[in-house]
């Protein structure tokens, strides 16, 4: 698909007119396009979790949580109203909801309001479902962790790079970004596999060597898409339908494809200016997952259960992998965390991409999940991540709620 220079606001015209026609029920349509079954399965099917069974009563219970709920609701008068943000906040102790609420809009030219059943891109949240992808094809011995990625991916320029590198962004490799901005025509929408060519192409150094220190790089989550596609021979939107959609009943998720540009949600500057359509928006595995905040919720509730990961995969993904530096912040399997010195930990991940940008919190020893997503860009979306304090010895102070 070619963009000539009127492409933004003829995308967005096209955008507006489809919304008139379908804003009712987009999420619907879009669903009914993804959800189709795989002619060969690239791995064994499981029946699903079992959501009424994960937790117990006092998993989902606290004799605090009616202060609780009044402490969030003030928050999100403070926060949310207060800034007008535009999107989607949902707290929960185990099965409990204790927070869920909605504003603004999906398009604002038509005031079609944000609800629970609206999609909204996460953009680097994706990376928890990529890595989760990747750990299902650990699990059942298709790939695994020290499996060079050249051995997969046959063009790929740097043969001492691992898939672990990738999964804990100790690759080396420069982000894509800034690689496509100097050596790409900007006028043709871009894939996975043009990253991959740009890379065996023009062989950049990598920016370190590999393992030797953390580095955050989209390039790494493009790359390990890739590598689900190539071991399944599988596109990887259908591969996460497959594999984490369908099983986890999220029926208004999906990986961003051209077909449902349409049908999405718009993004935001803070001024209230949509962003327009460009040619890195289809490139996913590192961002393009759009998802509400009760679809994250049933994959946060599923990482609880015994039967959607083994343990030992599911331990390896919330582990810290660097260590060469004393600090807070580390990075897992596609998990951002927080490891404090009183042996507490946060597992969770945020997301920008153009307006949109988000925060997912996945409490271990808690049960407790926070998710807040927004359209519209504001930094007041991340402040979610300081209700953590209301929920156990998290050293993060509440006033920076505010």
């Amino acid at each position: 698909m070619k963009i000539n220079k009127y492409s933004g606001c003829i995308v967005l015209i096209f955008i507006t007119f489809c919304n008139i026609l379908i804003s009712c029920n987009k999420s619907e349509k879009i669903n009914k396009n993804s959800n189709h079954s795989l002619q060969n399965p690239p791995i064994p099917s499981y029946s699903g979790i079992n959501f009424q069974s994960i937790f117990t009563e006092s998993d989902s219970r606290s004799a605090n949580d009616s202060k609780i709920k009044v402490i969030l609701n003030k928050y999100y008068k403070d926060v949310w109203e207060t800034a007008k943000l535009s999107g989607g906040i949902l707290v929960a102790r185990g099965n409990n909801i204790l927070l869920e609420k909605y504003s603004g809009y999906s398009n604002y030219d038509l005031k079609t309001p944000i609800t629970a059943t609206t999609p909204m891109h996460v953009a680097s949240i994706s990376k928890i479902l990529t890595s989760l992808v990747i750990l299902k094809l650990v699990e059942v011995g298709e790939i695994n962790f020290d499996q060079k990625v050249n051995t997969i991916l046959k063009n790929f320029p740097y043969s001492e790079l691992t898939i672990q590198d990738l999964l804990t962004h100790r690759s080396g490799l420069p982000n894509y970004a800034y690689l496509t901005d100097k050596n790409t025509d900007k006028t043709t929408l871009l894939s996975n596999q043009d990253i991959l060519n740009l890379f065996s192409n023009t062989q950049p150094e990598l920016l370190f060597k590999r393992d030797t220190q953390f580095l955050y790089s989209n390039t790494n989550f493009v790359l390990l898409a890739l590598i689900a596609e190539k071991i399944t021979n599988t596109s990887f939107p259908s591969l996460v339908n497959y594999m984490i959609f369908k099983p986890l009943g999220m029926d208004h998720s999906y990986i961003l494809q051209e077909k449902y540009v349409p049908y999405s949600t718009l993004s935001y500057y803070a001024n209230g200016k949509p962003y327009n359509f460009e040619y890195l928006d289809l490139i996913y595995g590192d961002k393009n997952l759009y998802t509400t905040p009760d679809d994250l919720f049933r994959l946060s509730k599923a990482m609880f259960a015994p039967n959607f990961l083994p343990k030992n995969l599911l331990e390896k993904m919330f582990t810290p992998y660097s260590n060469e530096k004393k600090g807070i912040k580390n990075y897992g399997l596609g998990m951002r965390l927080m490891v404090f010195e009183n042996g507490k930990k946060i597992v969770y991940h945020t997301g920008w991409w153009h307006g949109s940008n988000a925060i997912f919190i996945h409490l271990l020893d808690e049960k407790v999940t926070i998710i807040a997503i927004g359209n519209k860009y504001s930094r007041a979306i991340y402040s979610a991540i300081n209700l953590t304090a209301l929920f156990g010895d998290y050293p993060l102070n509440m006033e920076d709620l505010h």
